[in-house]
């Protein structure tokens, strides 16, 4: 797959990610896509590492879209957690 490819399904992976997880991110949209890019990246090595799966065999495979989701997932509650934190205690 491209590197297009790769950011577009980011893109909607971040999306998905933010749907599945509600609440108020500490970040706007464009850390979400951001976070959605690499949580695909993240995703499809994880998948390969792990599990075995080859995971970037096209866009349209399965595999390849709960691999970025997982991954969007992953980084967005890391995400939270560390700038969730770290507004906290500026508020204290």
């Amino acid at each position: 797959m491209g590197i297009i490819a790769w950011i577009i399904i980011g893109l909607l992976a971040g999306a998905i990610a933010k749907a599945l997880m509600p609440g108020k991110d500490p970040g706007g949209i464009i850390i979400t896509m951001l976070i959605g890019i690499a949580g695909g990246l993240l995703g499809g090595w994880l998948g390969k590492v792990i599990f075995g799966v080859d995971s970037v065999d096209g866009f349209f495979e399965l595999s390849t879209w709960i691999a970025a989701i997982v991954g969007s997932l992953i980084l967005l509650a890391i995400y939270r957690v560390i700038v969730g934190n770290r507004s906290s205690h500026r508020h204290a």
